[in-house]
């Protein structure tokens, strides 16, 4: 089948690349010329893993093409999928742009019978409102062309993005349309061998599917980084209390591991987005700010530890912190909403130095923070240990899992490590001589 994709961020690309390795002809546009120069070299501008592979390789065999010509992906396809960013704007309200930009595009452009497939996160309506773009700039040509408009909601991680799309749990398609219906399953065919894994439902329910299935991941994350610091109150260890609940088939192991708060391109906004979505409705949605706010807090929580460590010796102003982890999360080089940031804003604004370290998003971490002299990008991660007074694990990358713990506490002024991602055992730091804090363990469990 042939098919069109705007937009090459995290969604488009990995969209494409997946469809052009089942056989697909597959065009992608994207506003930048640069970036398409650099996709037609075969180097992804976004680091996922497996990714440069599969573009380069379906690019050379002659299924994956780039364009910023809309006209050119348009031009036979079959469907058009909608992959453009949809950032949260200063209401927390979902900036819907790009989307009506492209659809205005589609618009002014198309010359046949087409399916549009809305595959960023938007709010429920926006197919209708992208229909109406559509209609409107077709009656400006004086055309009437058959189409519809579908929702098609991603659910890929960072990090594990392919395999999401090659083995999804669901494919979720908002229609009402039997033949957009029947082209969906069609192209979705060849990731559903095992069953059939195509949700048809109407268009408004889809558009709500993604944003409730990415609010309760972020509820489990708050929830059990609630619990974490009920624990360190009361005495309590939360990794024995994940595994109690946990073993519970009821609520299961993902998305309940403590630590400093969801950060990234879906979770945080939303979230805010969902919160906005219900007060147009006249409703108050407590939970829903609840999980926010215990966010926003926990994502500063180890600073406020740092800092309260210091305060006997004078502060943590003139101390030099080794931070461990840049990234919102490991395998990828995403620093949107990034718990590293909102540490090193907290500390640095006491004064405190950082010198951090991180394998794959040291590059965008060094642009965010150009401004911030406090902070200093080491070239490894026992290099950003010499002389810091304290070592923080912010991001969970496989390499910090088991480091070298005598070569760290020869490096750093007093063996002090604090761990955002409850990475080490709190016995065996004991036994290495550490002063060790992690999240979520009690006094008496020390």
């Amino acid at each position: 089948m042939k098919l069109c994709i705007v937009g090459t961020g995290y969604v488009g690309l990995v969209s494409a690349a997946c469809f052009s390795e089942m056989g697909n002809d597959v065009t992608c546009v994207d506003v930048n010329p640069e970036v398409v120069r650099r996709l037609e070299r075969g180097e992804a501008h976004i680091y996922e893993p497996g990714l440069d592979s599969l573009v380069q390789r379906n690019f050379k065999d002659g299924r994956l093409h780039f364009t910023t010509d809309l006209a050119i992906g348009l031009d036979n396809a079959d469907l058009v999928f909608i992959c453009v960013g949809t950032p949260a704007d200063e209401d927390g309200s979902c900036d819907l742009s790009h989307v009506e930009a492209v659809a205005r595009q589609i618009g002014q452009t198309m010359q046949k019978e087409l399916v549009v497939v809305d595959k960023s996160t938007v709010p429920v309506g926006t197919a209708d409102r992208v229909r109406a773009i559509i209609v409107e700039e077709l009656i400006k040509r004086s055309l009437k062309l058959p189409f519809d408009v579908v929702s098609n909601p991603e659910f890929l991680k960072e990090g594990d993005a392919i395999n999401d799309f090659m083995k999804p749990d669901r494919v979720v398609v908002g229609t009402h349309n039997e033949r957009s219906a029947r082209l969906l399953r069609e192209i979705y065919a060849p990731f559903a061998h095992s069953r059939d894994k195509l949700i048809v439902m109407g268009v408004r329910s889809a558009e709500m599917t993604k944003y409730a299935a990415n609010c309760m991941l972020a509820t489990k994350i708050s929830f059990i980084n609630e619990i974490a610091t009920l624990c360190e109150k009361v005495g309590a260890n939360v990794r024995d209390v994940r595994a109690g609940i946990g073993s519970d088939r009821r609520i299961g192991y993902h998305f309940i591991y403590p630590g400093m708060g969801y950060g990234g391109s879906c979770f945080p906004k939303d979230v805010k987005a969902l919160i906005h979505t219900a007060r147009e409705a006249g409703i108050h949605p407590e939970l829903l700010e609840a999980v926010e706010a215990v966010n926003v807090r926990q994502k500063r929580g180890m600073a406020v530890r740092i800092r309260e460590y210091f305060a006997p010796q004078g502060g943590v102003e003139g101390k030099t912190l080794a931070l461990w982890g840049l990234a919102f999360k490991a395998n990828t080089d995403d620093m949107r909403d990034a718990a590293s940031l909102s540490v090193i804003e907290d500390l640095t604004s006491h004064g405190m130095r950082i010198r951090a370290f991180d394998p794959i998003a040291a590059h965008n971490a060094a642009k965010i923070l150009a401004d911030n002299y406090m902070v200093e990008i080491a070239d490894s991660q026992y290099e950003a240990c010499r002389g810091a007074h304290a070592l923080l694990v912010v991001t969970e990358w496989n390499q910090f899992r088991n480091p070298d713990f005598d070569r760290i506490r020869s490096l750093l002024i007093a063996p002090l490590l604090f761990d955002g991602r409850n990475l080490y055992s709190p016995e065996r730091m004991g036994e290495r001589g550490f002063a060790y804090f992690c999240v979520g363990l009690g006094e008496a469990q020390k």
